[in-house]
């Protein structure tokens, strides 16, 4: 079995989280995309963040499709760091091919996660393509650290089998939807 892993805050989830998910079922060939919605992101402040139940029910909402299950596993794991995580899945789940999955936008800051060589180390990555973020994401530090892993765009299908460090940029419709966004139009109109 082959499951993407997208983690985030889904503060709010928005249709760019399920057409990154549907990108990756579908150009990787997964059996299954599992959300996983952070109680927070420790490279961002708490501020603002829904309560974990309330973004839960709303990602459930949104993905209503039968490969995407939206899980708090990282609260019910105890873990805070996404390499925590990850370790804590595949020894539950030794079976299982994990496969990371992360918006064009993060891979821009993915040396700032902690342990990112560590989790490029874990399991194969996929990065799908977000509007303004691509070349940035490319030329950043992890990108440029981590090339020679690079897949073509083409072996989509491969990279659920290939070992890790391997990773493979996603070209395709972009969103130009973001949580960030999302949030302060909310506020403006509400003040």
């Amino acid at each position: 079995m082959c499951i993407g892993l997208f983690g985030g805050s889904f503060n709010p989830p928005h249709e760019a989280h399920r057409l990154v998910a549907l990108t990756a079922l579908k150009r990787l060939g997964l059996d299954a995309v599992w959300w996983l919605v952070t109680p927070g992101n420790p490279l961002k402040s708490g501020g603002g963040l829904a309560p974990l139940a309330e973004r839960m029910v709303a990602a459930q909402r949104l993905a209503n499709h039968p490969q995407i299950h939206v899980t708090g596993v990282e609260a019910a794991l105890g873990t805070r760091f996404t390499f925590d995580t990850i370790a804590a899945l595949k020894a539950r789940c030794p079976g299982v091919r994990f496969v990371w999955i992360m918006g064009a936008d993060n891979l821009g800051q993915f040396h700032l996660w902690q342990n990112w060589r560590g989790i490029a180390g874990a399991l194969p990555m996929a990065v799908v393509d977000r509007p303004g973020a691509g070349l940035r994401a490319v030329a950043g530090v992890a990108a440029q650290t981590l090339a020679r892993y690079r897949l073509n765009e083409s072996d989509g299908l491969l990279l659920p089998y290939a070992p890790p460090p391997a990773w493979i940029f996603l070209h395709g419709l972009k969103s130009p939807l973001s949580s960030t966004a999302i949030r302060q139009k909310t506020q403006i109109r509400s003040n």
